[in-house]
């Protein structure tokens, strides 16, 4: 694995960011950071994406990513924000070639054993495994492992406490992506507290699971 995956693996979850300002992006990611989990996927779902991304960058204490990345045009102005990896939710060869070209790692989205297949020939060895519940859950994961064992699975969508078990119980899944730690609520409310606890007891989650509480 690359440091990038090293650094996920040792926190096993990815908050999934959706800021509409870059206030909120540097709020949420301050609140994650103080219940324990200095991740942020920050995603190209919103204009105020790179801004967000430039805000959180500020920090220096956040492992910073960029998610929904479809283009190339949005590889650079993520990795000009200070973006430290990027994440599709396809596997798109530009995509791919593009964020090498600036050194940043790339997590492609695979869910079939042809998209991994071209992962792996694209000289990658981490793919996200996105939709997850809808793409056959874990289920899918632990057949795919099967055949490419050298792979690790990033899987993102539909995942919160009631199935990070059984996510996390496969040894190549690296770590999850979600977002049910940032409530919409909480987040409209600006409930950075409430969101920091719920943070505070996702990383105890994942500690009870890997043994480490």
């Amino acid at each position: 694995m690359s440091i990038i995956d090293d650094r996920i693996f040792s926190y096993g979850i990815v908050p999934v960011v959706v800021a509409r300002t870059a206030d909120e992006g540097a709020a949420i990611a301050g609140a994650l950071a103080d219940g324990g989990l200095p991740v942020a996927e920050v995603t190209f779902r919103t204009p105020a994406a790179a801004d967000a991304i430039a805000r959180v960058a500020e920090r220096g204490d956040i492992l910073l990513g960029a998610g929904t990345v479809t283009t190339t045009a949005q590889v650079d102005r993520a990795v000009a924000a200070g973006a430290q990896y990027i994440v599709s939710p396809g596997t798109s060869r530009a995509v791919v070639e593009r964020a090498l070209e600036h050194g940043v790692p790339v997590i492609p989205g695979a869910v079939t054993a042809t998209e991994v297949q071209a992962a792996l020939e694209l000289g990658l060895t981490t793919v996200k495994f996105f939709p997850a519940q809808t793409s056959g859950g874990a289920a899918a994961i632990r057949a795919l492992a099967a055949p490419f064992g050298d792979v690790t699975f990033l899987p993102t969508g539909g995942i919160g406490p009631a199935n990070l078990a059984d996510y996390l119980g496969i040894a190549q899944v690296a770590a999850v992506g979600g977002s049910w730690m940032l409530p919409a609520s909480a987040v409209e409310a600006r409930a950075w507290g409430e969101i920091s606890a719920a943070t505070a007891d996702a990383v105890a989650a994942v500690q009870s699971l890997r043994g480490l509480d």
